[in-house]
């Protein structure tokens, strides 16, 4: 993430990959007040063996785009709705528009825990204990679709009928 107190949205994402059981490291990594810093590490991420990058970032939101600018690896950006931002809009903008040839795959703003889901589907692309835990989330997701089904029906609304 672009600055610490950007914690309180991106530790959803390390709670999301927590839960499926993929390691995962949390640091604060400035792409405008720590440059060096942040191509150290996006320049040697892969060599440390990680997988893919969830990059948080408010404001002008460099973060993302630049890190996936220096590496190979899948890098996943977070908008931040943060003090210095324009409601979060020109952090996703900053995030979304980078220039053809240097992608960087973005959730909304703030949806950190998305892109803790998206990670662990691209580490489920290989890894089959996470595969079976993401099938297994999904059908949690399900059945919580279901059983607000029932409750619409059961307050004696029109539902959906053959719902299996």
């Amino acid at each position: 993430m672009g600055s610490q107190s950007d914690l309180n949205i991106m530790g959803a994402a390390a709670d999301v990959l927590d839960d499926f059981g993929i390691a995962n490291e949390v640091t604060s990594i400035s792409a405008h007040r720590a440059p060096k810093l942040m191509f150290n590490y996006a320049s040697r991420a892969a060599s440390r063996g990680i997988k893919v990058i969830i990059a948080g970032a408010g404001g002008a939101a460099h973060l993302p785009g630049l890190i996936a600018a220096i590496t190979t690896i899948p890098v996943i950006g977070v908008p931040i709705k943060s003090s210095n931002s324009i409601d979060g809009l020109d952090s996703l903008f900053s995030i979304v528009q980078m220039p053809e040839g240097v992608p960087v795959a973005t959730v909304a703003i703030n949806g950190a825990k998305n892109a803790g889901i998206l990670a662990a589907q691209i580490i489920a692309t290989y890894d089959r204990g996470v595969a079976a835990k993401l099938k297994v989330h999904k059908e949690n997701l399900l059945k919580k679709v279901k059983a607000s089904v029932k409750t619409i029906a059961s307050r004696g609304h029109r539902s959906l009928r053959g719902l299996s």
